[in-house]
């Protein structure tokens, strides 16, 4: 009996352990891949599966990527009548982006869009991305390119 108790604590607290490591990045790969309320949703979802696996999950090579489509998916469902929302820019606060962009980046494919977000919003590496998205580094920048210069165009730029 007192191997179960030290068992479950051992799988409680590397779960926590996981938690505050990865949870923001998944939250974050998560909005910007479905909006900001849809994300967030997806990823407690996620994450609640997280817990209920956590025997199988925790030896993956790439749990955060696994749970990352386990949101995807789940968030999809959400998203089935509409597509993405993010939040409006508050111009005072931020004056430096530009307003146009939360709906340019509706615009965009789910995978540009997301690759846009944790680089440029979210200060993730290109690497970061690819492995998250199980993609070539090269992959990752061509995509980045695409969707720079679609935004580029829809918000009235050069391209």
């Amino acid at each position: 009996m007192f191997t179960q108790n030290s068992e479950a604590d051992s799988l409680a607290a590397s779960f926590s352990q996981f938690v505050i490591s990865n949870e923001r990045h998944l939250r974050e790969s998560l909005s910007a891949a479905c909006g900001d309320q849809v994300g967030r949703e997806a990823a407690a979802e996620a994450l609640e599966y997280a817990w209920e696996n956590w025997d199988r999950l925790r030896t993956m090579e790439n749990p955060v990527g696994y749970l990352f489509k386990v949101g995807r998916s789940r968030g999809r469902r959400m998203l089935a009548r509409y597509r993405p929302v993010f939040d409006p820019v508050d111009s005072v606060r931020l004056p430096e982006v530009e307003p146009k962009l939360p709906e340019a980046l509706t615009r965009l494919s789910e995978r540009q869009r997301l690759i846009v977000i944790l680089i440029h919003c979210d200060q993730w590496t290109q690497g970061e991305v690819a492995e998250l998205l199980g993609l070539s580094r090269s992959s990752v920048r061509n995509h980045l390119d695409r969707a720079m210069g679609s935004l580029r165009k829809s918000i009235g730029g050069v391209s």
